[in-house]
């Protein structure tokens, strides 16, 4: 049976080795940041990491960085202690937020324009800004339990999902104010709905996607209303998922396992690349199609991800997000933060 740890997971393996004693990671996977001077009491740990501020940091762009998009010519990135960071030159360089009301670690970011975005991670904690991100405010928390969320996806300013462990699937018509339970219909053979749910996308037309465990990707063609799982074919975690400019979707997970599909996901093929690392994001800008991946491998496709070239960062950081740069060339997230070129 294939490993079904997710990226963020990946990475905490690869941290714990060289700090085991002051570092456990469990990125995208059942427990949250636990850091050797948080209290050992579960609750007061939720309470440490919830209500407290993200501590302010000249350095703040070095910290792990796990999620990435852009806010209109902006570039924003979310990471671990409640971390935002914002790049108004192209990823250049990056300044920190100014307010952001926790120290939970974040997983994801959307905007659905220059100013209006959200965020999610542990503790089940959602935050949204109305300035780019320059301040957040927090919507939801989870004190009872860490279920954390793993992404975000708005498709106007008031209707958007999240989505994480243990199928967990939110949604909200009011931009957030309030936020509702989805309940999904169990796998085919499985008595519940209990599968992780790691990358929310969508279509042009209206069509929901969630690259999840066991090779399966969720699909609503009703907003919502209903789900239902395609298969892949693949049997390990898609930890990501976009959609092309000509309507293409694009997942990838463990094992540098990448799967494409021409007709809304009915039919899935596989996509053969030279590496065995595992793809934590993509990204479709002027250069072509960019899916970053452990291990320091940058994949790019010329021809809507029918092939990839691969190449390999010499320090081999773990890639956990990339947006595309105004050339086309992305701009490279990690565990040692941004990363500013493809060498």
């Amino acid at each position: 049976m294939l490993n079904t740890l997710s990226p963020r997971a990946m990475v905490a393996r690869t941290l714990t080795r060289r700090r085991r004693e002051a570092l456990i990671l469990a990125l995208f996977g059942a427990s949250a940041c636990v850091h050797a001077q948080a209290p050992a009491d579960p609750a007061a740990a939720a309470y440490h990491q919830v209500d407290r501020p993200a501590l302010a940091s000249a350095h703040a762009s070095e910290g792990m960085l796990l999620g990435a998009t852009r806010a209109g010519k902006r570039i924003v990135a979310v990471g671990d202690h409640g971390t935002v960071v914002l790049s108004d030159d192209d990823g250049k360089t990056f300044r920190q937020a100014r307010q952001v009301p926790v120290r939970a670690m974040l997983n994801a970011v959307s905007f659905v324009d220059d100013k209006h975005g959200w965020a999610v991670g542990h503790r089940g904690v959602i935050l949204a800004t109305e300035d780019g991100g320059d301040t957040w405010k927090l919507q939801r928390e989870d004190l009872d339990k860490d279920q954390p969320l793993f992404s975000v996806l708005f498709v106007d300013g008031q209707t958007g999902w999240a989505c994480g462990l243990w199928s967990l699937l939110l949604h909200t018509r009011d931009g957030g104010k309030t936020w509702n339970p989805v309940d999904l219909p169990a796998p085919e053979g499985a008595k519940r709905a209990d599968r992780n749910l790691y990358s929310l996308f969508a279509d042009r037309k209206g069509g929901l996607f969630i690259a999840a465990e066991q090779g399966r990707v969720l699909h609503s063609a009703d907003q919502g209303a209903s789900w239902e799982y395609l298969d892949t074919g693949y049997k390990g975690s898609l930890w990501t998922g976009t959609v092309l400019s000509d309507g293409t979707l694009m997942v990838g997970g463990l094992r540098g396992a990448i799967y494409r599909s021409g007709d809304g996901g009915r039919h899935w093929m596989q996509v053969k690349v030279d590496t065995l690392s595992s793809i934590t994001a993509f990204a479709d800008g002027k250069a072509g199609l960019y899916a970053a991946a452990l291990d320091g491998v940058v994949l790019r496709s010329t021809d809507h991800g029918s092939g990839f070239s691969v190449s390999q960062r010499p320090d081999r950081l773990p890639l956990t997000a990339l947006v595309p740069g105004d050339d086309g060339h992305p701009v490279l997230f990690s565990k040692a933060g941004v990363l500013h070129d493809l060498k």
